[in-house]
């Protein structure tokens, strides 16, 4: 008995110190090592191939059979880096990470997913979102979208989208905050904050990607994927300036984009992905392709084959492959010939490892599976979504104050997006379903009682059929007031989603038409995912509230503005332009050459002016602003100044106001835009209370331009500064 036990002691002596020796020998599992220490000591135990696959990410999910192991892992290396997770639960996502854990050195999986404007909790498309000027708001509704995809089992999400955008026809003008580059940079901030959180490791915020590295949003024609042409100065003038941003906010992650820029494709570019993310800003994170963005250099006839293309990108700065399965096909081949060092692919592999160190995947791979009701649409994130849509709402006309509605009167509730809840979700809708949506109709039933609404849908959003008129005509006669929702399918936006005509359908302007021949006054609610031309609606309708697709509670907030509930705040973060034959146009174009009598590169046909300007937007209040103070009209360099406005309140509402503060340069040895956004506030503001909003002005960041190598300077010379109609002039001297 006495030798069995010593036996036994012996036995446990040896696995204990066998267990100690082996966490001695495998550091990276040692969480009270830097992180540094752990990629290191881990990147030293992998082979070649382990770690060509860290730098791959496919597609998993979307299996109808989620609880069938076998059917789960179909097709899916379990050695693979990186996976787009499309499920809205993490049943799927276990079971690959299961198999990964199990490999010779149970690297976790990386899940991301494209959370562009939530993930079962939909709000307002980013170009909606920008008309609302509410950072704070937005930050917070990132953090609903991060806890949703975390909870589900998505740790990264491809968002936020910051190509500045200045062409209506490029469906992805849906996904950014317009045309501004300031706009797109504050935003950038408030979404990388809001998805990342305070650390990355908490479960409930994910890493955020900047997309899409560089000038994709300068595509020819409006067209997705070609060619765009953009000028050194221009380059880091207008689309630069979002990116630094974001890098400096602490994005994890940056996307390359698909197109060729100035000849060069940006999927393989060394000046932006090395140059500039990595040299001059000091980026450490990690580099992804776009969806097939790498085996794409062949299509650009950039590269001869996808050999050649998997070596332009992965020397040149991308990181991990997505989608085209180009990385593990050619770069094991390509060591072996001698063509490409090792030391490109542990320099990439770092990054993969470092970002699933940072998210805390080593120590807690698996997500808790919790129910929906625990995850999805709270209460107080609900409210927060109206909110933000509520702020987003553009107020475009209002003639003779027809809104807000009076209670009481009938109202006629007609077209095809008057019920339509599909639609009002937006494209990128991640996991939204369409029943979760609060249509305009539904919304208008809870806030002004369904005995005083008529509902007819009228026609359908582009089908040539007018059989419906007439129901819809009856309803309206029947009615004190019209309210026509009218718009377009939520595909018509997005990805690969251009259009060369963006006016509205033409029956639905037929619709629109033979309601206004009943003399009943007309409302005109807008839904769309881009700036539409109105030149031929814009007549027809006595108040214009553009909505964009605002989301599950969009229906909601329709009918508190319409109600007076709310005062419409939102202001334009992109130009509507009369005719598409005036694209592009934005608000901050350059000086022309023959700027007087008539010659400021004018249409013979049509104004040269837009039909809705940048900053545009209504209230059901007024607001009257002082003059601008200023401390000083004298400027030196590194001596930042105050400037002030004071806004009152003289309406009969309370009402929330922003300010956009902008400059112009008398002159400059590199030409300048009319007008640059340089800061922009958001306050509410009582009935009859006046509140000043203050702006500090860094000279040399505020005043100052860019050169083509991003060089800034300061002109000496006179500066306007404006806000509010208002305008200071300050001199900047040497």
């Amino acid at each position: 008995m006495k030798k069995t036990i010593i036996l036994s002691l012996s036995i446990l002596i040896c696995g204990m110190q066998s267990y100690a020796k082996q966490k001695e020998l495998y550091p990276y599992q040692d969480a009270r090592r830097t992180i540094d220490e752990r990629v290191e000591d881990l990147l030293s135990r992998m082979t070649l191939h382990e770690k060509v696959m860290q730098i791959t990410q496919l597609r998993a999910g979307n299996n109808d059979q989620p609880q069938n192991q076998l059917e789960a892992m179909k097709g899916i290396d379990p050695l693979m880096g990186s996976f787009i997770y499309s499920n809205s639960d993490c049943k799927v996502r276990n079971q690959v990470q299961e198999a990964a854990l199990k490999t010779r050195l149970g690297i976790p999986a990386l899940f991301g997913y494209d959370v562009i404007h939530g993930f079962r909790s939909i709000y307002s498309v980013p170009l909606g979102v920008g008309c609302s000027w509410n950072t704070e708001l937005y930050q917070k509704a990132c953090a609903i979208a991060a806890k949703e995809a975390r909870m589900s089992g998505v740790e990264w999400t491809f968002a936020p989208m910051i190509d500045v955008s200045r062409d209506p026809r490029w469906g992805r003008i849906m996904e950014c905050y317009g045309e501004d580059t300031y706009a797109n940079s504050r935003f950038c901030v408030a979404a990388v904050k809001g998805f990342q959180g305070d650390t990355i490791s908490n479960p409930h915020n994910v890493a955020a990607c900047l997309k899409h590295f560089i000038g994709y949003g300068a595509s020819e024609a409006g067209r997705d994927y070609v060619y765009t042409e953009i000028s050194d100065q221009t380059l880091w003038d207008t689309y630069i300036p979002p990116y630094e941003a974001g890098v400096k906010a602490g994005a994890k992650t940056v996307m390359s984009a698909f197109n060729c820029m100035s000849g060069i494709a940006t999927s393989a570019n060394p000046y932006t992905l090395k140059e500039i993310l990595r040299n001059q800003w000091g980026f450490n994170g990690l580099v992804v392709s776009d969806w097939a963005s790498v085996k794409q250099l062949v299509d650009q006839r950039v590269a001869l084959d996808r050999k050649e293309a998997s070596f332009l990108a992965i020397t040149n700065g991308v990181d991990m492959n997505m989608g085209d399965n180009c990385f593990p096909e050619n770069l094991e081949p390509l060591v072996q010939e001698g063509k490409l060092d090792t030391y490109t692919i542990d320099n990439a592999v770092r990054k993969v490892l470092k970002l699933k160190f940072e998210l805390g995947l080593f120590e807690n791979p698996m997500t808790k599976d919790i129910p929906e009701s625990k995850r999805f649409k709270h209460k107080e994130d609900l409210e927060l979504i109206r909110q933000l849509a509520e702020e987003s709402f553009v107020l475009l006309k209002n003639e003779n104050q027809l809104l807000p509605l009076q209670k009481g009167k009938k109202v006629a509730v007609v077209g095809p997006l008057a019920d339509d809840q599909d639609d009002l979700l937006g494209q990128w809708k991640g996991h939204g379903l369409a029943e979760d949506v609060v249509s305009v109709f539904q919304g208008m039933k809870k806030e002004f009682g369904a005995e005083h609404l008529i509902h007819a849908k009228g026609c359908d959003i582009e089908k040539a059929d007018t059989s419906g008129f007439a129901e819809a005509i009856e309803a309206v006669k029947k009615s004190d007031i019209a309210v026509v929702v009218l718009g377009e399918n939520r595909k018509w936006a997005g990805e690969s989603a251009s259009r060369s005509d963006i006016q509205l359908p033409v029956v639905q302007v037929q619709l629109l038409k033979a309601v206004k021949r009943t003399g009943k006054p007309v409302v005109l609610i807008l839904s769309n995912g881009r700036p539409l031309a109105l030149t031929n609606v814009e007549s027809q309708a006595d108040a214009i509230l553009e909505i964009w697709q605002p989301g599950i509670e969009g229906g909601n907030a329709c009918a508190h503005v319409l109600s007076g509930a709310v005062c419409p705040s939102g202001k334009l973060d992109v130009t509507f332009p009369r005719s598409v034959g005036q694209v592009p146009i934005y608000y901050n174009r350059r000086w022309p050459a023959r700027n007087g009598g008539g010659w400021n590169g004018r249409y013979q046909d049509i104004p040269s002016t837009p039909l809705y300007e940048f900053g545009y937007g209504l209230s059901y209040t007024q607001f009257a602003a002082s003059d601008i103070k200023t401390s000083t009209t004298t400027v030196k360099r590194g001596q930042p100044f105050k400037v002030e406005i004071s806004i009152t309140n003289t309406g009969k509402c309370n009402g929330k106001e922003t300010v956009h503060w902008y400059i112009a340069a008398r002159s400059s040895h590199i030409a300048r835009p009319m007008k640059e956004l340089k800061f922009f506030e958001k306050k509410e503001i009582q009935k009859g209370e006046t509140i000043t909003y203050q702006w500090t002005v860094d000279p040399l960041r505020d005043l100052g331009f860019v050169d083509k190598v991003g060089h800034k300077f300061l002109h000496p010379g006179e500066y306007t500064i404006s806000a509010c109609g208002k305008s200071i002039q300050v001199n900047v001297v040497d």
